[in-house]
C-alpha cells in the first residue's frame, strides 16, 4: 500500500493505492462516516490481486481536508474527477459502499463520459424509511471525546453494527480515530459536516439520477439486518434500483450493511466484483 495526498478542487485530497501496476484500475469510496480503510476485508480476501485499487478518503473523513462548508455531492464528484485527472484515468471502474455508491451513481448519471462500469455496495434510490434512526449508533461516535484509544476501540466492537469483529475492521478504525497528545480520542469526521452530507443527500432526486446511468452497474445488496431488526437497504428496493438502470446486474450478499465488507462476506464481494470486471 502506497499512500498520497495531492490537490483537488482546491483541498488536499488522501488516497491509498494498492497493486500500482495491476490493470484495470478501480476506484471505491467510502461510507457517510468512513475512510479509506473500510475496505481493508475485500483487500486481505483478494481484491488487489488482479487490479490496481484506489481508494480516497472523502472530503471530511480520514486524513483529506475538513472544509468548514461544502459537503455537496457537486463538490464530492469534484474531488473524485480532480483526482481522476491526477491518475491520467480518462474513463473510470468506480464503485462505493453506502453514500460512495450514491456518489457513484451521482457522477456516472452527470458526468458519463467519466464512468466505465460502476459498483454499488449497499447503496439504493430508496433506503429503509428508518434509515435515520438506524444509523444513530454510527452518528453518534462523531460528537464524543474518548478517554483513551482502547476505550473508543471497546466501544466500536460493542456497536449493535458489528456483529462479528474482524481483524480489518480495527485497521477502519484506527484511521477514524484522532488520537491527541493527551491520549484522548476523536473521531475524524465533524459531526456538523456530516449531517450537511446527509441533507445533501435527501435532497437528490435518485430515481431520476438512476434512470440515467447507461453504464454497466453491479449492485451488492447485503440482506441481514443492521439496527433494529431489520436490512439498511431491503433487497426489494435494492432490486428496484437495479431495474432503474440500463445494464444493472443484482448479487446477494450474507452480512449487514457494515458487515458485507468482512470475513466470508467480503469473499464473495471480490468474487462479484472480479467477475463484472474481469
Amino acid at each position: 500500500m502506497t499512500e498520497h495526498f495531492i490537490k483537488s478542487n482546491n483541498i488536499d485530497l488522501h488516497f491509498l493505492e494498492h497493486h500500482p501496476k495491476g490493470k484495470p484500475t478501480l476506484i471505491l469510496m467510502h461510507g457517510l462516516t468512513a475512510n479509506a480503510h473500510a475496505f481493508d476485508g475485500l483487500l486481505s480476501h483478494g481484491l488487489a490481486k488482479h487490479l490496481r485499487f484506489i481508494s480516497p478518503d472523502l472530503r471530511g473523513r480520514g486524513l483529506s481536508s475538513k472544509p468548514a462548508f461544502r459537503y455537496t455531492l457537486e463538490d464530492h464528484a469534484k474531488d473524485i474527477l480532480g483526482m481522476l485527472d491526477y491518475l491520467n484515468i480518462e474513463k473510470a471502474l468506480l464503485g462505493g459502499h453506502s453514500y460512495g455508491g450514491l456518489l457513484t451513481t451521482y457522477i456516472a448519471a452527470r458526468y458519463p463520459e467519466r464512468v466505465e462500469k460502476l459498483i454499488i455496495l449497499d447503496a439504493a434510490a430508496e433506503m429503509n424509511p428508518n434509515a435515520p434512526a438506524m444509523l444513530g449508533p454510527t452518528l453518534s461516535r462523531l460528537d464524543k471525546t474518548f478517554p483513551d484509544y482502547a476505550t473508543y476501540l471497546a466501544e466500536m466492537k460493542a456497536a449493535p453494527q458489528n456483529t462479528f469483529w474482524d481483524k480489518d475492521m480495527e485497521s477502519y478504525y484506527k484511521a477514524d480515530g484522532h488520537v491527541r497528545e493527551d491520549g484522548t480520542v476523536n473521531p475524524y469526521p465533524n459531526l456538523s459536516n456530516i449531517i450537511e452530507v446527509a441533507t445533501c443527500v435527501a435532497q437528490q432526486p435518485w430515481v431520476e439520477t438512476f434512470e440515467r446511468v447507461q453504464q454497466p452497474a453491479l449492485l451488492i445488496n447485503a440482506v441481514d439486518d443492521y439496527t433494529m431488526g431489520e436490512p439498511l437497504l431491503p433487497d426489494f428496493k435494492a432490486k428496484e434500483t437495479a431495474e432503474l438502470m440500463k445494464d444493472a446486474k443484482y448479487v446477494a450478499v450474507d452480512g449487514n450493511h457494515q458487515t458485507m465488507l468482512y470475513g466470508n462476506n467480503a469473499k464473495r464481494i471480490v468474487e462479484a466484483i472480479e467477475a463484472f470486471l474481469l
